[in-house]
């Protein structure tokens, strides 16, 4: 692994006009990686220097953050799938990793891009539509009246990722939150601060409730998938990978015991899931 490796940024313009600013770097096959919820392309640093020696990434932020343009009207899977399709078409990639909402919009996409050869999806919250709704209402007035911390307690309590946080009262995180709020956006220059990246999860509810029902028409993707999860990791998104594994025809799956949610990112252990995206990526069709 190269720890020094540096990236430029590009641009490609999607179906509607906007423009979807991406991250590029390394060398080798191309390899798309689609972000999560409130995340941006920075969530990836990690598991970019691990791959960058063997594969050229474009890491884009998705719309509505960071690089890229705004969301705009009629947003969902379509149109993150047109900005997967415009930035394909450019860099002549044909692999695509996805991390939650990102592995959704993958999916979606092996339905619909002939051009995508592998696909590997990281915990995809398909068809959790009724986990969102025990709290997507609360959020949404948090943030209507610019409580962004709390939005952010409110996503994380309500989709269960750490035991941890939710063993902590709301009362005694409110503050630690406030004050990580205001210390953040002293990263990078390309980094989306987190306090603009919180009110995006509005986005990632509409990729997810669009997926209710839809499972089974996964039954004709006939691209090698392979489907990655956590043992740490809420039980909902463990049993989707189950769903998945049972639809898919090309699919193999692989746990990581040690890992939750946020195993790609940053905050996991990039290192572990990258030398599984490394052997998937290499070997034959």
């Amino acid at each position: 692994m190269d720890n020094q490796q540096t990236y430029t940024t590009d641009y490609v313009t999607s179906k509607d006009g906007t423009k979807i600013g991406y991250r590029r770097q390394g060398r080798g096959p191309g390899l798309v990686i689609l972000h999560g919820g409130m995340q941006a392309a920075q969530n990836f640093t990690g598991l970019a220097a691990e791959l960058a020696n063997e594969f050229t990434l474009y890491i884009p932020d998705r719309r509505g953050r960071g690089l890229s343009g705004p969301c705009g009207e009629n947003y969902g899977l379509q149109k993150e799938c047109e900005d997967l399709e415009a930035l394909l078409v450019k860099t002549g990639a044909c692999y695509v990793f996805g991390l939650s909402s990102g592995a959704v919009i993958a999916l979606y996409g092996t339905l619909h891009l002939p051009a995508i050869r592998k696909a590997a999806l990281y915990e995809p919250p398909f068809e959790a539509g009724p986990v969102l709704n025990t709290f997507i209402q609360r959020y949404e007035r948090e943030i209507a009246d610019g409580k962004i911390a709390s939005a952010l307690i409110t996503v994380l309590k309500g989709l269960s990722l750490s035991p941890l946080l939710n063993a902590i009262p709301r009362f005694l995180l409110q503050p630690l939150f406030n004050l990580s709020m205001l210390r953040d956006g002293k990263g990078k220059q390309d980094d989306v601060p987190l306090k603009a990246l919180v009110p995006t999860f509005h986005y990632d509810n509409v990729l997810v409730q669009e997926t209710e029902g839809t499972l089974a028409s996964y039954a004709n993707v006939r691209t090698k998938i392979l489907l990655m999860g956590g043992g740490k990791s809420p039980a909902f998104l463990i049993s989707v990978l189950r769903k998945l594994a049972e639809v898919l025809p090309r699919a193999r799956s692989i746990d990581f015991p040690s890992l939750d949610h946020s195993g790609p990112d940053d905050g996991g252990k990039p290192a572990m899931v990258a030398a599984q995206l490394r052997r998937f990526f290499h070997e034959s069709d």
